[in-house]
């Protein structure tokens, strides 16, 4: 069975794996993602006399994933500094002769789910991540959806709740989904960070009537089959039932189906991989660079 390498490439830290083509990790690694010069010297350095024979990245964006694109491969307008611009699958590809497979960190964490988490099996899959940021990938006929670049679910704009004075900390949008539903929204609007917030906080049934509009809205546009909810924030299990009961309420008898209506429990989920969800993505990604050669 073939080796590969995974690079899941976060704004905070970096984790680097190898594994195999069934989704097992056999090493793993982690370090703070500091400049793109020092950051990369440690991938290089993890990966060099590992016989790796294709690699996969699932990247903190915004990234150009978009093959043949002059662009393609880096990570462009981040506010992360010192990292935009910076082409990261030209770095690798200096050092390592090998396919190269270089898409966003959810997309990633989605092929994932798909290949070998909540969603094996099923057609079409939305994976959405709840921490730091929000962002959501997609598999729509085992294929990541992408078009002129790639989706940017977090971004989209949701009705304010009636409550919230909270303006968003989103630097592009204010109070987008990511700008009042993202972790640091949390603290800003709770004053503590969420984690110290008690499981019947009034602040999680704020960011359930958030979370599940967006819910609303991607199940409208794309139906996926399975639903797969992770990042810090979804950790708060408590969150699971609430967002159920506000999509339902807010889908109103719309979507007549029993995914919906009768086993919401079982449609949006936490991931099945947990915290390897995005080391396992980027070796779904290795796996697809391989057989494409």
């Amino acid at each position: 069975m073939s080796i590969l390498g995974a690079i899941e490439a976060g704004g905070t830290k970096f984790v680097c794996g190898i594994g195999k083509e069934d989704g097992t990790v056999l090493e793993r690694i982690s370090f703070p993602t500091t400049t793109p010069e020092e950051t990369m010297a440690q991938v290089v350095s993890f990966f060099q006399n590992k016989g790796v024979e294709a690699i996969g990245v699932g990247s903190f964006g915004p990234i150009d994933p978009v093959k043949g694109s002059p662009t393609y491969g880096r990570i462009t307008t981040t506010p992360k500094p010192h990292w935009s611009n910076f082409d990261i699958v030209g770095h690798l590809g200096s050092h390592f002769q090998v396919p190269i497979e270089f898409d966003t960190d959810v997309n990633g964490a989605a092929l994932g789910e798909y290949t070998w988490g909540a969603a094996k099996g099923y057609d079409s899959c939305l994976y959405i991540t709840v921490g730091t940021g929000v962002g959501a990938g997609a598999v729509v006929g085992g294929e990541l959806v992408h078009g002129l670049s790639h989706p940017e679910m977090g971004h989209i704009l949701v009705r304010r709740h009636p409550e919230d004075k909270f303006e968003g900390f989103c630097p592009y949008h204010g109070d987008c989904l990511e700008g009042v539903a993202a972790g640091p929204s949390l603290s800003k609007r709770w004053g503590v960070p969420g984690a110290e917030l008690t499981p019947d906080h009034p602040a999680w049934d704020m960011e359930a009537y958030y979370l599940a509009q967006a819910l609303m809205n991607y199940i409208l546009i794309l139906s996926p089959q399975k639903i797969v909810m992770g990042g810090g924030v979804m950790k708060q299990l408590q969150l699971f039932p609430l967002i159920h009961a506000k999509l339902q309420e807010l889908l109103n008898g719309y979507v007549q189906l029993p995914a919906i209506n009768e086993q919401i429990a079982d449609y949006i989920v936490p991931p099945q991989l947990g915290d390897n969800a995005g080391l396992c993505g980027a070796l779904a990604l290795a796996k697809k660079a391989l057989a494409a050669g």
